[in-house]
């Protein structure tokens, strides 16, 4: 990042393919494709119009979420987000008929899920789960402190606990 932000347009596509696809389906997991989309480019504009303003004491991705939990946010205050995530957010693994039939309806229950966690709680999930962020990295996203952050993901991790024994 520093490197685009210095002028190196080259470092913006190394940037853009390092991330794109953990951030698109960050978006995936919080609205319908078409809003992801969206979202996905709102993202990567402000990145670009925000690329001096970049300070290398947390890591890129951090910063790059802080961004992306922003737009969801705004995005949130525009709209209602819907409950339920697109069937074809789902990847399918070359695994035989029966253990992918089982596959697939486990991602299943666990997108539906995670779908109905509260939108914070999803959020901690996703950062967490998907992108290795700390508690601390993921409480300066959400801009709230790490104790608080840590009792979301603890209730969530209960949720969906709970989901899958029922």
């Amino acid at each position: 990042m520093l490197a685009y932000a210095g002028g190196d347009a080259a470092a913006f596509e190394r940037l853009y393919r390092r991330h794109k696809d953990a951030l698109y389906r960050y978006f995936l997991r919080h609205v319908e494709a078409a809003d992801a989309g969206e979202l996905f480019q709102d993202v990567w504009q402000k990145l670009i119009q925000a690329r001096g303003g970049y300070r290398s004491d947390a890591p890129f991705a951090a910063w790059l979420y802080r961004i992306a939990h922003n737009r969801l946010v705004d995005h949130w205050r525009r709209a209602r987000p819907h409950d339920e995530l697109p069937a074809d957010a789902v990847d399918a693994d070359a695994r035989g008929p029966e253990s992918q039939v089982e596959h697939d309806d486990t991602a299943r229950r666990l997108l539906a899920a995670l779908a109905r966690l509260p939108a914070e709680q999803r959020e901690i999930i996703v950062l967490r789960e998907e992108r290795n962020l700390t508690l601390e990295q993921i409480a300066d996203i959400q801009g709230v402190g790490r104790e608080t952050v840590k009792s979301r993901l603890r209730y969530a991790l209960a949720k969906l606990r709970e989901a899958f024994h029922d």
